[in-house]
Formats: structure tokens, sequence, C-alpha cells
């Protein structure tokens, strides 16, 4: 029997990309995820992890899980020190409803772990489209504009129609049959007839960030 493979972490991440590394926790047991934190302070970094459990979190030792700014819905965790946002949000997070609020807040967390803050419109799906129209000025305020939807995915391709930025578009897993755990919205989104609309992968609220923290060093200087 092979032994297992060492864990590496990637410390030249931002050098290369402008983007800290992320740690995946899904499918890591709690001592895995341990040794990557033990790594990670000896060479004194903070982590972002992404889809970590409540039951991973809780057993990991105490010392290391009271580290680690944690939260459950989007199952998302800061280790180590890791520096507020500041300055006026340049990323708007539009989500259809609540259901698909653990993704949207993903990206959330994503941005503010590299020190952007982002705006956060929620329950402004088509099916109440009124809703949408009411705060469509104040998106198209924004650059960059993240969408999360689920069920037939209507809501990146109404934005896109409507907003001059980049709009990211993010496929959730919401959804009744047929959505089929987000692929239905992540077709919808592929297939959109709005111009310019990038898509990432179902539930990927961190990929969406990252797409987003791509771009904002491209944008003019505020002011």
């Amino acid at each position: 029997m092979s032994a297992p493979t060492a864990i590496t972490l990637d410390l030249e991440r931002r050098a290369r990309l402008g983007i800290e590394e992320a740690v995946l926790c899904q499918g890591k047991t709690p001592g895995q995820v341990a040794d990557i934190l033990l790594r990670a302070d000896e060479a004194g970094r903070s982590l972002l992890l992404t889809r970590l459990g409540e039951g991973q979190r809780e057993a990991l030792p105490a010392a290391l899980a009271a580290r680690i700014d944690y939260e459950a819905l989007s199952r998302t965790g800061f280790y180590g020190t890791v520096t507020a946002p500041a300055g006026a949000a340049r990323v708007a997070i539009v989500s259809a409803g609540t259901s698909d609020q653990p993704v949207s807040r993903e990206a959330a967390r994503t941005l503010a772990y590299h020190g952007h803050a982002a705006a956060e419109i929620g329950d402004v799906g088509v099916a109440g489209l009124w809703r949408l129209m009411a705060r469509i000025d104040e998106i198209r305020a924004f650059p960059i504009v993240i969408v999360a939807a689920g069920m037939d995915a209507a809501l990146p391709s109404v934005v896109g129609g409507l907003v001059p930025g980049l709009v990211i578009a993010v496929p959730t897993s919401t959804g009744y049959g047929i959505a089929d755990g987000g692929t239905t919205a992540m077709r919808a989104m592929l297939a959109s007839c709005a111009p310019g609309v990038t898509v990432v992968n179902i539930d990927n609220g961190y990929g969406a960030a990252c797409a987003a923290l791509r771009a904002l060093p491209l944008l003019a200087p505020e002011g």
C-alpha cells in the first residue's frame, strides 16, 4: 500500500495570480485539515478554507478551531489574521432567492478574505421581476456583478441585458426535479442570449469571486 501524498501548500500563488491559495476541505479528514493548518502556521500564512463542514471544524484540535473565523451558511473559514475589507465595494453579488445564499455568501467571503467589500443584493429573482427592477439602477453602478441563481436561471440573462459591467453567472443546485442539481441552470446560463456573460461551475461561489478578483486590477483606479 502506497504512502499518502504529502501536503504541499501553494505559497507563491498570490505572487503569480494575485489570489491567495484556498483549501477545499470537502473530502478531507479533520486530521488532514489540521495538518494543513499547522503547515500554514509554519509558513506564517493565513488560509481561506472552503466547504468546511461544521463536523470537520468541531473535530479539529480546539486550539486550531478557535482561530478559524467560521461561517456555517457558506461553509467558509478564515484561518489566521485576515484584514477586514476597506474602501467602497466594486463588486455586487446578486442572488435570486434565499436558497442561493450559501453560494452567494461563499463569493462574498472569498472577496472579503482578499480585502474587497461586496454589496449583497438578494431575493431579486425573476419570478417577481419588479424586485429586480426596483434595484437595477443600484446594480448598474457596479463594474462587476456576480449573479447566483438556480432553477431556470433566468436572472443572469436579464441582468446581463441591463447592466454594462462584467457579469459573472453562478448556477446553483436549487430547484426541483428537472433542475437536476444545477445542470439546467448551468445550461441556461451557457446558452444565454445576453452577450458576454461569464459562467462558472455549479455552486462555485469561490470561482466566481476569483474571476472578479482577476478583473478588479484591470479597472480604472477609484476617484
